[in-house]
């Protein structure tokens, strides 16, 4: 097996690599592709349930010398050759398989190295003048956090992009022709748990809740994965001051000597921390007399209209959190505060992330169907009085309990759909018996028309019960795959379910 330490920058020895790469979605194909490119020996495992472009792709990757083995044979053991078990130097994987899949456990056992899709991405950068790398992770937030990071540094002139979770395939932008200045990149804990050798120039933890226990196994392994963003930073680590967990991450991370501890919060901040004084967002963090003096980045005006509103109505608190969050990794990599404060005014949230859909007779609809665990759906539930909720879904393993028991006194009413609706049903009825509760059942997968039925359903019974004044939120506190393709179908569906809803309302 080939020692692979000196495999540190593009221009290294990747001729010859025997590589293996699971998976052919968005990742594994980069990841092939970058390989091939370099002249490494590819060896590519689906289980062959491929979309109509992932079977393009296989041609590709067949074409450019790969050799892709699909279907659920490949993945079930070590792959075999002719001459027995498979001779690999290193497995890219993809972020679904766990370490528990047979293939990666196989490799682990033969002490061959993992690599997540970053690991490749961060050592396939150039030896010289490769652009720094700002990092984002949390259990919710991310995306918000990473895009309005790179509307700050594009504020500032310079040329940067979000990639990562989002965006830009992070080994499409690391190899760019055009350079870029600088990288903001949305990490999984799924991505980190292979990743060895990153050193940003900034990082985040935004938060730490229970999520993706199944592929983890613990939560403390789900922490201990999220925390390894630390590792080598070299300038910030930047954590959240109302989540002691982050900071406790960053005291026992390996960092780079010279490297700070800066804290984000929604109170008023102490020394090395930005936060919030009164309606102005401040930093004593890269301030020259940050014992006495704050540098002023924005006020709360200026991420006002981000979720999609007339720009009348406060910004939700996580919103406020990401931005500082944001400000605390631009301000590091020495941006100014006007370029601060530009990004933020520029700055307008993803579709299904507390995005207002529709409103009518004082009611407002809106669909935070990202919201796919209970942590993310407290940060929406807890930003409006009176509520009427849609939940519910795939809970992966989650605790709903203490999420129903904070929010209980904000219902007015509560419908649920999804595989996981009964435990949530089952928490209403321990802390907010009073709650009306109508169950809207679950579809099969895929089946769009029944879907629009169900949705039609959900928005009827949330009409009849939402008062002038109330919001009707799609916040599901659960993933989605049990009944749509994907988060966004579930949110586009509520949507044009309300706006069928509004449109017949309309006189």
């Amino acid at each position: 097996m080939r020692p692979l330490d000196d495999l540190t920058h593009r221009d290294a020895g990747w001729s010859g690599l025997r590589a293996l790469v699971t998976g052919l979605g968005v990742t594994g194909f980069a990841a092939s592709d970058a390989l091939l490119q370099h002249g490494a020996q590819v060896t590519v495992l689906d289980p062959g349930n491929a979309t109509e472009k992932q079977e393009t792709q296989a041609g590709i990757l067949g074409i450019l010398g790969a050799d892709v083995r699909r279907g659920p044979e490949h993945v079930a053991a070590w792959p075999q050759d002719a001459r027995g078990p498979l001779e690999v130097d290193v497995v890219v994987t993809s972020p679904g398989w766990p370490p528990t899949h047979p293939v990666l456990a196989a490799a682990l056992e033969r002490g061959i190295p993992v690599w997540s899709e970053i690991e490749l991405a961060w050592r396939l950068r150039p030896r010289v003048g490769a652009a720094p790398w700002l990092v984002v992770t949390g259990t919710n937030g991310k995306t918000s956090t990473v895009q309005l990071l790179t509307s700050m540094l594009q504020a500032a002139g310079l040329r940067a992009i979000a990639t990562g979770n989002v965006g830009t395939p992070v080994l499409d932008a690391v190899q760019h022709p055009d350079p870029y200045d600088l990288v903001a990149v949305e990490l999984s804990s799924f991505q980190l748990h292979f990743t060895h050798s990153m050193s940003p120039l900034a990082s985040c933890v935004l938060n730490l809740a229970p999520d993706h226990v199944d592929w983890h196994g613990s939560l403390e392994a789900y922490a201990a994965d999220k925390a390894r963003i630390y590792e080598r930073t070299q300038v910030a680590c930047v954590y959240n001051v109302q989540d002691p967990q982050t900071e406790a991450m960053v005291e026992q991370a390996e960092v780079v000597e010279g490297c700070r501890a800066v804290g984000f919060t929604l109170g008023t901040p102490g020394l090395s921390m930005l936060g919030l004084v009164d309606d102005v967002l401040a930093d004593r963090a890269f301030v020259e007399e940050r014992r006495t003096s704050a540098a002023e980045l924005g006020t709360l005006a200026d991420l006002a209209q981000a979720s999609g509103g007339d720009g009348t109505t406060a910004p939700a608190p996580h919103l406020v959190a990401n931005a500082l969050a944001a400000a605390a990794l631009a301000r590091a990599a020495g941006i100014t505060p006007a370029a601060v404060r530009e990004g933020m005014r520029r700055f307008r949230s993803d579709a299904h992330r507390m995005s207002v859909v529709g409103e009518s007779d004082g009611v407002t609809w809106v669909d935070d169907s990202k919201a796919t665990n209970p942590h993310a759906a407290l940060a929406a539930l807890r930003s409006y009085p009176d509520i009427v909720w849609v939940a519910g879904g795939q809970l992966k393993g989650a605790e709903v309990e203490e999420l129903v028991a904070e929010v209980a006194p904000r219902l007015r009413a509560v419908v649920l759909l999804g595989t996981d609706r009964g435990r949530i049903a089952e928490a209403l009825a321990r802390h907010a018996p009073e709650v009306p509760v109508h169950d809207a059942g679950v579809t099969d997968h895929g089946d769009m028309a029944a879907l629009d039925r169900v949705m039609d359903d959900v928005v009827a019974r949330c009409a009849e019960r939402a008062r002038p004044g109330d919001v009707v939120l799609l916040s599901p506190a659960a993933a989605s795959l049990d009944m749509f393709p994907s988060y966004g179908s579930r949110g586009d569906t509520f949507a044009a379910a309300v706006r069928r809803r509004l449109g017949e309302a309309r006189p």
